[in-house]
């Protein structure tokens, strides 16, 4: 042996002896040792009889485990090939058309393109190329876009994103099997991103629905959706966190998972291994516009909610509590006397809120809500916003170094945003409307009105402003905004209203053909 193969030799053996491994020597090379490679008996034999060429052995203890490892099950990967080909035929690309206000939030550009920062935002961005120039009403951009969505009934009920639908005039869903159809949207819901759409179709595919609640992290998901117009594209990954609260007033448990969505995919579905749709692919975390690694779903059992009450009524009823929660920390939890910082510290409480009414304090902490443990405060956003009003729900409280128990009858989240909508045979008003709060009253100086806090459509043209105040349609006064749905069950071809602007009040004709 060479002086040089002794000196590899030796760096080896020094490494599998630190990592634990006998090493055998023989008088012309080396060989690993017996638990890599069972000797069989002949060379056994030829070992017992070699004289001179026995070998020598270098040993190393091996410490032993002083416990034995934890058996975990196998875990199978799911047959995404059969999920595709089940499932796949009940997701559908959506087109939209319609007019985006110039100047306010966009969900079809990029965050640099908004001028803000903010990573987190929904991922509907429209198909590149088929933005359209700048005509007619100034104050008003004509757009096309293109999202996903999936069919959960045979009659034509489909599920997307609000955003995607957002100020669309034209809505056209699209199928796998190259069938398309024109979409009525049935409702949408802004503060759980939850549309419904419905086609005048039956024996449609329809997806198999999940149970959101039994996914847990590290599972295996498939996500199906029209990326960058690129239909019935099949991503796969995990899940990688649940209960996620994003930024803002979202009242939605995401489920965060890596699956790769990208722009066009919102609105589609998520698939747990069985192939049963657990989520709605909504929002993604990216400070390039693009697939980072973090995709964000609706939970399908949220999404299923606000399906049943838009179906039933047109729209979508939020709770409300009334007050300001924060997540406690460790040196905060100690100082109110909790061992561990679990729970939801309410910062103040709303005068006449339905919190006030039941009794809650600055200072309590909300431990549990219908015996389910609080770990943060988005445990009780996620669960009161998805709750009726009216709804009573029993509050564990830690208030003044004690356990306190208080049940609170729910209010009404007036602030949510509702849609004034036309009867299924008229068009669209194109009014997002609110009522006046009291103190909005008083410092207007009127005694009733409806806020109109967005214009699209024939309102739009018609020179209806945001921030303009309803007061009477067709000359008859509005209270709320059930009147207003009322004066256009006889699909009018025109209306007047009387809105206040400044002070001033002036008759603005509406044509609606």
């Amino acid at each position: 042996m060479t002086q040089t193969a002794k000196m590899t030799l030796t760096a080896t053996a020094a490494a599998l002896l630190a990592a634990g491994v006998t090493l055998t020597t023989t008088a012309s090379g080396w060989t690993l040792p017996g638990f890599h490679k069972a000797p069989t008996p002949a060379a056994a034999s030829a070992d017992a009889t070699a004289g001179s060429a026995a070998p020598t052995t270098a040993t190393l203890a091996v410490p032993t485990a002083a416990a034995p490892a934890i058996a975990l099950p196998a875990a199978q990967v799911p047959n995404y090939r059969a999920i595709v080909q089940t499932q796949g035929p009940a997701v559908v690309g959506i087109t939209v058309a319609g007019m985006h206000k110039v100047g306010a939030e966009d969900a079809d550009e990029a965050p640099a393109a908004r001028g803000d920062e903010d990573p987190f935002f929904r991922f509907f961005r429209g198909v590149p190329g088929m933005r359209m120039p700048q005509q007619m009403n100034p104050g008003a951009q004509p757009f096309r876009g293109q999202g996903s969505g999936f069919i959960i009934s045979s009659d034509g009920i489909v599920l997307t994103n609000a955003h995607v639908v957002r100020d669309a005039k034209q809505v056209t869903v699209k199928l796998s099997d190259r069938r398309e159809f024109a979409a009525k949207v049935l409702g949408s819901d802004p503060a759980t991103d939850i549309a419904v759409l419905k086609l005048d179709a039956t024996g449609l595919p329809t997806v198999q629905l999940g149970d959101a609640k039994q996914v847990q992290v590290g599972d295996y998901v498939l996500a199906i959706g029209a990326p960058y117009g690129f239909e019935q594209t099949a991503t796969q990954g995990i899940v990688s966190a649940k209960g996620r609260s994003l930024p803002g007033e979202s009242v939605v448990p995401f489920i965060q998972t890596d699956a790769a969505v990208n722009p066009g995919n919102s609105g589609g579905p998520l698939f747990d291994a069985s192939g049963r749709v657990v989520g709605v692919n909504a929002q993604i975390y990216s400070q390039s516009g693009g697939f980072q690694g973090l995709a964000f779903s609706i939970p399908v059992d949220v999404a299923l909610k606000v399906k049943d009450q838009i179906v039933a009524h047109g729209k979508v009823e939020h709770a409300r509590l009334g007050v300001t929660l924060q997540d406690l920390s460790a040196p905060l939890a100690a100082s109110f006397g909790l061992e561990a910082p679990d729970g939801a510290l309410v910062s103040s409480v709303q005068p006449g809120s339905a919190a006030a009414k039941a009794g809650l304090k600055a200072g309590d902490v909300i431990t549990g809500i219908d015996g389910e443990p609080v770990r943060v405060a988005g445990d009780i956003s996620s669960r009161v916003g998805l709750a009726r009003p009216g709804d009573k729900l029993k509050l564990e409280l830690w208030r003044d170094k004690s356990r306190v128990n208080e049940t609170v009858a729910l209010g009404r989240a007036d602030k949510a945003e509702q849609e004034a909508s036309a009867a299924p045979e008229g068009g669209s008003l194109g009014l997002a409307l609110r009522p006046l709060e009291r103190q909005e009253l008083r410092g207007s100086g009127l005694d009733h009105g409806l806020l109109i806090e967005r214009v699209t459509g024939p309102a739009q043209l018609a020179g209806v402003q945001p921030g303009d105040v309803l007061l009477a349609l067709n000359g008859k006064p509005v209270q709320d905004i059930e009147q207003v749905r009322a004066a256009l069950k006889s699909s009018p071809k025109q209306v007047a209203l009387l809105v206040a602007r400044y002070g001033q009040q002036i008759f603005v004709p509406v044509r609606l053909g």
